[in-house]
């Protein structure tokens, strides 16, 4: 069973276009259907990480706004860092599922049971993907991500009926 998602951010949760105003601010877009996925996922019980390699307090806003368990933030070897979770967490890379787009996800591609990669992730990453997502990253691949998850592990019905009224 899948425990952990693990999700990187630039050209996952968002489009990959950082933005930046006038006075130097960072801005990012978020998908609002991965939000959804990413709590309901929570709700079954299940485990997330947000590992990235750049910093952002925007990120940090929006992991505290998921109460997303663990955030790490400005990470090179996310593989390392995902070790320590399953450390933590008496989890193995078989209980492990990852989306990510680009060079630095590689490691963790090459070790976690499912490796997903949105439609306009690098070449090098689609290549060795479990599966390659019909959605682009920032356009609701992170939600197709859990979806899919959901099925493979037969918890459509406990992952619906967690929004149907009672």
């Amino acid at each position: 069973m899948i425990e952990l998602i693990v999700l990187d951010v630039d050209g996952t949760m968002t489009n990959g276009k950082i933005i930046y105003s006038t006075t130097g601010e960072e801005l990012k877009g978020f998908c609002v259907k991965d939000g959804l996925a990413i709590v309901t996922w929570q709700k079954l019980g299940k485990r997330v990480a947000i590992i990235t390699g750049r910093k952002s307090s925007i990120v940090e806003n929006r992991a505290n706004e998921l109460k997303i368990e663990f955030l790490y933030q400005k990470i090179k070897n996310k593989d390392e860092k995902v070790e320590e979770i399953l450390e933590k967490l008496n989890l193995t890379w078989d209980n492990v599922a990852v989306i990510g787009d680009d060079l630095n996800d590689y490691t963790m591609f090459k070790k976690a049971k499912y490796g997903f990669a949105p439609s306009d992730a690098s070449s090098y990453i689609k290549d060795i993907a479990t599966h390659i997502l019909e959605k682009r990253g920032g356009e609701a691949a992170v939600r197709e991500m859990i979806e899919h998850l959901v099925k493979l592990e037969g918890l459509e019905e406990e992952f619906v009926n967690i929004w149907v009224a009672k």
